[in-house]
């Protein structure tokens, strides 16, 4: 807003009110500028996988230069981690959404329904997810980025196998081989392993799980 056209508004040329607009559009601007960045680099891991992918293909792909990706990030590995706590962030959110699925059909079919979110997440976030199971595989200090997040799901599933009192079952180990079932049964879907298409890798998981939890 020019000078005058502010004063007349009522915000004093001296006021601190007079440069909050364009402050506000800087801010705005960086975050635009922020997002293009995680964006591209979000496409070059997808692309390219993580060891390959490099600062040069980011800004590239973003149309922006080296300097400014530095203003924002240290290196892609900084970049990275800021996808992964994104990731993390909403994983965490969908596993302290899961139901308690009872024993009966209803359990399952509740299960089911949160299975089928899951899978739409792992495919939404599948470049980010993919260079993480890659990075872990790899025994790259980037694939620990998502212990807390799988930690938390493990716990969740164990206080399901509490609650059913499952017998014969420890609730920690259990619930670890559940997990590590759903997540890589997702990844071998997301890397074109296994032909399983994201219904029937719902519903095939959630008959498992749910048989494992209410064992007879």
């Amino acid at each position: 807003m020019p000078r005058d056209a502010a004063t007349s508004a009522g915000a004093p040329a001296g006021s601190p009110h007079a440069g909050a607009a364009p402050a506000r559009e800087l801010r705005a601007r960086g975050q635009r500028t922020q997002r293009r960045l995680l964006d591209a680099g979000a496409d070059v891991f997808a692309r390219r996988g993580y060891h390959a992918a490099r600062v040069d293909d980011i800004v590239k792909l973003a149309k922006t230069s080296h300097g400014t990706f530095y203003l924002y990030f240290e290196n892609k590995e900084d970049l990275f981690a800021a996808l992964a706590a994104e990731v993390g962030d909403r994983m965490t959110e969908l596993f302290d959404a899961l139901p308690a699925f009872g024993p009966g059909p209803d359990g399952c079919a509740e299960l089911e329904g949160w299975l089928t979110r899951f899978g739409e997440l792992y495919r939404s976030a599948g470049p980010i997810l993919r260079a993480w199971t890659e990075a872990e595989i790899a025994g790259d200090s980037v694939g620990r980025l998502g212990a807390d997040a799988m930690r938390r799901f493990t716990a969740v599933i164990g206080e399901r196998f509490r609650a059913a009192a499952t017998p014969g079952v420890d609730p920690a180990l259990a619930a670890l081989a559940i997990v590590a079932m759903i997540e890589r049964a997702h990844y071998y879907a997301l890397t074109d392993q296994t032909p399983a298409r994201p219904e029937h890798l719902a519903a095939t998981l959630a008959r498992v799980t749910h048989a494992a939890v209410h064992a007879p």
